[in-house]
């Protein structure tokens, strides 16, 4: 029986050609998206999953209370991990990790590099499970001047790993670190990237306000002992800060709230001052695609089974007369599906094996299908039976249903019931590409908006390096030398890149008539003289800093927003104590954005910054000379700071970056639009096949009785395109619902008008249209002596 089965099945195959290569292809192209997908899904939930104990592993998170203004973070204090260390029994190890993702230049001898590394207290070896090669978590970091290098960076200085255990490096030019440990080269799967570690106390040096309990700024995670129980330790730990932080009061205060270290990845943004959001909404928005795509394929197949149904009515009903009983045929019908689905998840994992390089490029990523894993096999197996059972339950139940009796006397078996299930399976699933499709529209126009949305500044040809080594002590040389180069145009310096200017927070700040129990927090940021036109900024009223009024170092700039908080009507001249340090207000700066577009306007002060506290040298070229100013540049720097590497970045280049997962999701959901249409169109020009097949006699006595070949193609269309209309018709209100949602988490964004969902519903129509046309023409010139003539 089994091998009848097999053969009927096999047979239905090949007998059945063009409807095969649809329902395998469909399926394929479905299964192997979702397989894709899933690779994607899983590779993002498995980051950081390498560290030992997760349940244990926490980051701390300061919530900031300031009368009416709240603020929460991942920065805490510097001497936080300590603290808790010392003082509180439940932690294990805690460790500081500054984030800060600096960029130093190491020379051993004649060996120069530059990498990017972190500055982390001694426990943080035992806190993480980043393999060490050589030397021990206990001493790794135990001095000022201990460093940990990456295997890497360890052959590239001293030739071996064994060899760097012991030696010195000079770090830009200013500091010798004996070389500790070193660490096995970070894996794709830790969400922090870094070559080298240097104790985080020698910031000091440079920065003796990190041991202020005010100043937050690097990350603090702790690891529980065993025995802790973490909610309530949560609860103790909630007002840590009320004894060490002096600067608290009944208007200022400070919580503490911890998160599981494994979860940051995915859930690290802040929504409503409270823990939520993060790349957990990319991965939950393509696992909702991926379960689409999927569903759209298993309703071709359904579809398509059920429609073809009629041509195996004689051989059900031959079956149920020679006793067949209704459950072997259903059994045997989902079999068949199975058969059909096994046979489509073949040339899926092929098509997945072939387009993974491609789909690596777009996600950034490096995966491999796990081919050798059970775990892998089993899962795919159950997908495999999920899917052939799904899409092939409800065919084997209305075929095993037919009357013997009705079907051997050639009676119609399909009933209205059975069309009309078509038919909703036909409006599901345009109905799903309609909404893949609006969102692609709306997400493309919202990334090209905020790509070449005016800032506030000029992007273009604005270039920065880094401002170190005897460029600190020599700027000024350089600034003037620099001048003179073909294709300079202006020259500054700053504490950040253009787009790090978010980066500093400051609440120590007060003007005549601010409200004692207001604490505001204010964007920070230092610069040089020029940076108005520089930067290309707008100058509301006052000046730029300028070295003809010496009184410039101590008074500030300041932005519209700034303005708006302290109530000045006539700011310039008015007085701003900045960190309790007096000046007055210079100039108002128009409004400009300092990050990413998902981020409002907040207020900023700019202070002057002088050379030798270092940052960032700003530089604008002139327009069609960048190529010839960069090599002047080049040339430069090696003549006047030989040890450092010359390293530049374009500010455009570095704000789109702010946006990769943005274009990410764009180009992902381009493809995975245009495949999901494929595949229903797929389903449609099966069903328009055989909707043409069946009404072929009434097609050949329409035309012998006058009708034209436009009227034909209406009678065959109009269905199927009434179909595809009710589809954008319940797609546009989910859509705008959805995406009226989405949009919410961007300060400044497109708005979400008709056209967004016209343009996606003619697109629609017009592929559908396309689809039908040509076998719908094809049935309407078909000559009506060979349609009549067909018994």
């Amino acid at each position: 029986m089994l091998k009848n089965y097999w053969s009927v099945a096999w047979r239905n195959l090949w007998k059945n050609k063009t409807f095969s290569f649809i329902n395998i292809m469909g399926l394929s192209l479905g299964l192997a998206c979702s397989l894709l997908i899933f690779l994607w899904v899983r590779d993002e939930q498995s980051m950081d999953a390498f560290h030992a104990n997760p349940e244990r592993r926490y980051n701390l998170i300061q919530r900031a209370h300031a009368g009416i203004h709240m603020g929460i973070g991942y920065s805490t204090p510097g001497l936080l991990a300590q603290e808790m260390k010392k003082s509180l029994p439940e932690v294990q190890y805690a460790a500081t990790y500054s984030g800060w993702g600096d960029h130093g230049t190491f020379q051993v001898n004649d060996k120069v590099l530059k990498e990017q590394g972190d500055f982390a207290t001694e426990d943080f070896f035992k806190v993480f499970s980043y393999p060490l090669v050589e030397g021990s978590a206990a001493t790794a970091l135990n001095t000022p001047v201990s460093i940990a290098l990456s295997r890497k960076m360890a052959v590239n200085l001293f030739g071996s790993v064994e060899q760097a255990v012991g030696k010195t490096v000079r770090y830009n030019d200013r500091q010798e670190f004996m070389v500790s440990a070193v660490f096995e080269d970070l894996s794709a799967h830790s969400s922090w990237h870094f070559d080298y570690l240097i104790n985080y106390y020698w910031l000091l040096r440079d920065y003796p306000g990190i041991l202020d309990w005010n100043n937050v700024a690097p990350y603090t995670t702790i690891v529980l002992q065993p025995s802790a129980n973490p909610d309530q330790f949560r609860n103790r730990i909630r007002h840590f800060m009320d004894n060490l932080n002096t600067k608290q009061s009944a208007d200022y205060w400070v919580e503490l709230e911890m998160q599981r270290f494994d979860q940051m990845y995915l859930h690290g943004d802040f929504v409503d001052k409270q823990i939520g959001g993060g790349r957990i909404e990319y991965v939950n928005l393509f696992r909702v695609v991926a379960l689409f795509i999927l569903l759209i394929a298993c309703i071709n197949f359904m579809n398509l089974t059920t429609a073809r149904s009629v041509k195996r009515a004689k051989e059900i009903g031959i079956r149920k007369v020679s006793g067949a009983l209704r459950s072997s045929l259903i059994g045997q019908f989902i079999g068949a599906a199975v058969l059909l689905v096994f046979i489509a998840t073949f040339f899926a994992l092929v098509l997945a094996k072939v387009t993974l390089p491609f789909f690596d490029t777009i996600t950034r990523k490096d995966m491999n299908l796990p081919l050798a894993s059970v775990v892998f096999w089993l899962q795919l197996m159950g997908i495999m039976l999920l899917t052939g059972v799904l899409s092939g339950i409800y065919p084997a139940l209305v075929l095993s249903s037919f009357d013997p009796v009705r079907i051997l006397k050639a009676a119609r078996m399909m009933g209205g019931g059975s069309q009309l299930f078509r038919k909703g399976l036909v409006v599901f699933q345009f109905t799903l590409s309609m909404l893949l499709i609006t969102a692609t529209v709306l997400v493309s126009r919202q990334l090209e908006y905020m790509q070449h949305a005016h800032l506030g500044f000029d992007r273009d040809r604005l270039v920065y390096l880094p401002l170190e080594g005897n460029l600190v002590r020599d700027y000024a040389l350089f600034k003037d030398r620099a001048l003179q180069l073909p294709g300079i145009a202006q020259v500054t310096n700053t504490s950040a890149s253009p787009v790090g200017f978010d980066d500093y927070w400051v609440n120590e700040m007060d003007w005549d008539g601010k409200d004692p129990h207001d604490k505001i927090a204010f964007l920070w940021v230092s610069s040089g003289y020029n940076l108005v036109k520089t930067m290309g900024l707008e100058l509301l009223e006052g000046r730029d800093f300028s070295p003809g009024y010496a009184s410039d170092t101590t008074d500030y700039l300041v932005n519209e927003t700034a303005i708006q908080f302290m109530h000045y009507k006539n700011p310039i001249g008015k007085p701003l104590t900045f960190q309790g340090k007096k000046g007055k207000i210079l100039g108002v700066l128009k409004d400009f954005h300092l990050s990413s577009l998902q981020n409002k306007i907040y207020p900023l002060v700019v202070s002057y910054s002088r050379p030798e506290e270092g940052g960032k040298i700003l530089i604008r070229t002139e327009r069609g000379k960048t190529s010839e100013a960069i090599a002047g540049l080049s040339a430069l720097s090696s003549e006047l700071n030989p040890a450092f590497p010359f390293t530049y970045t374009f500010t455009e280049e570095a704000y789109q970056q702010l946006y990769k997962s943005e274009s990410m999701v764009q180009e992902l959901a381009r493809y995975f639009a245009g495949l999901a249409i494929a595949i229903s169109c797929m389903g449609l020009l099966g069903l328009v096949i055989f909707t043409a097949e069946q009404r072929l006699k009434e097609i050949g006595i329409r035309k012998v009785l006058g009708a034209g070949t436009a009227s034909i193609f209406r009678l065959l269309s109009k269905e199927f395109m009434s179909l595809v209309g009710v589809s954008i018709l319940l797609a546009t209100p989910l859509a705008w619902w959805g995406l009226h949602e989405w949009l919410k988490g961007y300060a400044y964004h497109v708005s979400l008008d008709w056209t967004t969902f016209l343009w996606s519903g003619l697109l629609v129509l017009l592929i559908a249209l396309a689809t039908i046309s040509y076998q719908s023409m094809r049935a309407a010139l078909v000559n009506p002596v060979k349609s009549l003539r067909a018994e």
